[in-house]
């Protein structure tokens, strides 16, 4: 028996080719993406990739997202490649307009570069939401859609707006600390399936029976 939809296929819905799970269309090894997140865009959601800008293998940095996350059309993952040197005169990149003024390349150090990108489980994005380099989302949190995420955002809260702030928390905090202990996402296909109407319930003590 299958317990649920085949993590490995483009589109867990065949009816629904909005709907494509990202991890099994994206061709950069510096993208990293959980089983069962997903990218919702009518205009094509095959192209994911094309939503994470200024990303270049040579400065290293890695998108990186984690199990059952939904994420709206409009998203843009803005990674380090976007930053200019600010410690100058100008921060005008005469470098990539080549015919010579390449010898103004900059050394990495003097970009301020951000690290990684990284996105939690069971994460929410809304519609048109812009992720700025180096930002942590933690696992359950929802972003709500226009927003522009410039700084990390702890689990199980709600943000939003530009530049993205907490709004407020989810669940109380021994329900939080219990969710991140369990890390249902991490369950095997079975038990998530076994378990679809607890996750699923807004009677949230349920969660607590689950053995």
């Amino acid at each position: 028996m299958q317990y649920g939809p085949n993590p490995n296929a483009i589109y867990p819905n065949e009816k629904i080719k909005s709907v494509c799970y990202i991890k099994n269309v994206i061709t950069r090894p510096n993208i990293i993406v959980g089983d069962y997140t997903y990218y919702d865009d009518l205009n094509g959601a095959k192209r994911f990739e094309e939503h994470v800008t200024h990303h270049y293998e040579f400065i290293g940095d890695k998108l990186i997202i984690g199990r059952f996350c939904a994420i709206a059309r409009g998203i843009e993952f803005v990674m380090n490649g976007a930053n200019h040197r600010m410690c100058s005169v100008t921060t005008y990149p005469f470098n990539i307009m080549a015919h010579g003024w390449e010898k103004s390349t900059p050394a990495l150090a003097e970009l301020r570069l951000k690290g990684d990108t990284v996105i939690g489980n069971d994460v929410w994005i809304g519609q048109n939401v812009t992720v700025m380099p180096g930002v942590h989302i933690g696992d359950g949190a929802i972003i709500a859609a226009n927003s522009v995420v410039v700084k990390d955002i702890p689990p199980y809260c709600i943000a939003g707006g530009n530049p993205c702030k907490t709004i407020k928390k989810r669940f109380d905090d021994k329900l939080i600390d219990y969710l991140l202990a369990i890390k249902w996402w991490n369950w095997s296909a079975r038990k998530i399936f076994d378990n679809l109407e607890i996750l699923c319930s807004g009677d949230l003590a349920k969660v607590k029976e689950i053995k």
